[in-house]
């Protein structure tokens, strides 16, 4: 592949993906709303501020990919999703892209998408392992699936070679330039620096298939690499514990205790708020072992280790 752009390059996950990406020697293009910061590597990397919901700046912004990684997220997050803006941004910009995608010389771009394993609802049974029926229970995932079959579509109609990722719950340290990990390891880690106790909605016997977002990075390298075998389907990513968020919290408050000297903090349960969606209460593993044999990827990170690298990286941000 001669150019290689990615959309949502300063977001948590997108610039890990950019990093990863400027290790080739590739022409890299770097596209966001505000500018990226270029990670070093071999790669010509082209930085391109604009904002994609705007369908002439999408197009000039994709102009002459040979691939394309999709990683746009609505301001708020999923959290947000029900909004108007968010929809747009997660679905409508999809479909703006596969207009816009059209080659003269033939050539079918690549789209990589960072969909959600969450997408399938409440799981019905565990491992998950991409087979099941989709029922998604949250405005989020109901759109991550409408701009994933949008993209299916499109492969099926020959125009785009489309591969949708969907991602357990990914956690890290934040690249350089880039976004805030806003998820519950994160969360966690910062209330157990400030010495706040860690709380959570439930026993603490309900698990996560936890990725650190390095690995998550390479993830999508690889499915650079391996187009047209992936092409046309959904994948899952994961690391196939399932760990137990009780246990992992109690990680966290022993590794933030290690970087701070003071007394590990409390991990308590709490009474969910009414907003709480059902999944959260449900535990999800992942088999990953589809996309591993096609791509032969895996999770190279311990979770101690991810979340050794997490605290300490929050803590150096905390420091006056």
């Amino acid at each position: 592949m001669n150019r290689i752009t990615v959309l949502g390059a300063t977001g948590f996950i997108g610039s890990a993906v950019l990093k990863t990406l400027a290790r080739q020697e590739i022409r890299l293009r770097a596209v966001a709303r505000k500018p990226a910061e270029v990670p070093p590597g071999p790669a010509e990397v082209e930085v391109v501020t604009a904002d994609l919901t705007g369908r002439a700046e999408l197009a000039h912004a994709v102009e002459g990919s040979d691939a394309v990684v999709y990683l746009l997220l609505g301001d708020g997050g999923w959290r947000a999703a029900e909004e108007g803006s968010a929809e747009r941004v997660n679905v409508g910009v999809m479909q703006d892209l596969l207009d816009v995608l059209g080659r003269d010389d033939g050539v079918r771009p690549v789209v990589v998408y960072g969909g959600a394993a969450s997408q399938v609802g409440v799981p019905q049974r565990e491992p998950l392992d991409g087979s099941e029926p989709d029922r998604p229970e949250t405005a989020y995932d109901r759109q991550k699936l409408r701009a994933e079959l949008l993209l299916r579509r499109a492969t099926a109609a020959g125009r785009v070679r489309g591969i949708s990722l969907r991602l357990p719950t990914v956690f890290g340290e934040s690249t350089p330039g880039g976004g805030h990990d806003r998820g519950v390891v994160s969360a966690m880690a910062a209330r157990a620096l400030a010495g706040q106790p860690i709380t959570m909605w439930h026993d603490g016997t309900v698990r996560r298939d936890l990725v650190h977002v390095d690995d998550i990075a390479d993830a999508f390298a690889a499915a650079l690499a391996h187009p047209d075998p992936l092409s046309g389907r959904h994948w899952l990513l994961g690391a196939g514990r399932g760990d137990a968020l009780g246990d992992v919290f109690r990680l966290v408050s022993a590794i933030t205790s290690e970087h701070t000297g003071a007394p590990p903090v409390e991990v308590t349960s709490v009474q969910a708020p009414s907003h709480a969606p059902v999944t959260d209460f449900r535990s999800v593993t992942i088999d990953s072992s589809a996309f591993r044999a096609v791509t032969g990827w895996r999770p190279e990170i311990p979770l101690g280790e991810g979340i050794h690298r997490t605290i300490a990286a929050l803590a150096r941000k905390a420091r006056p």
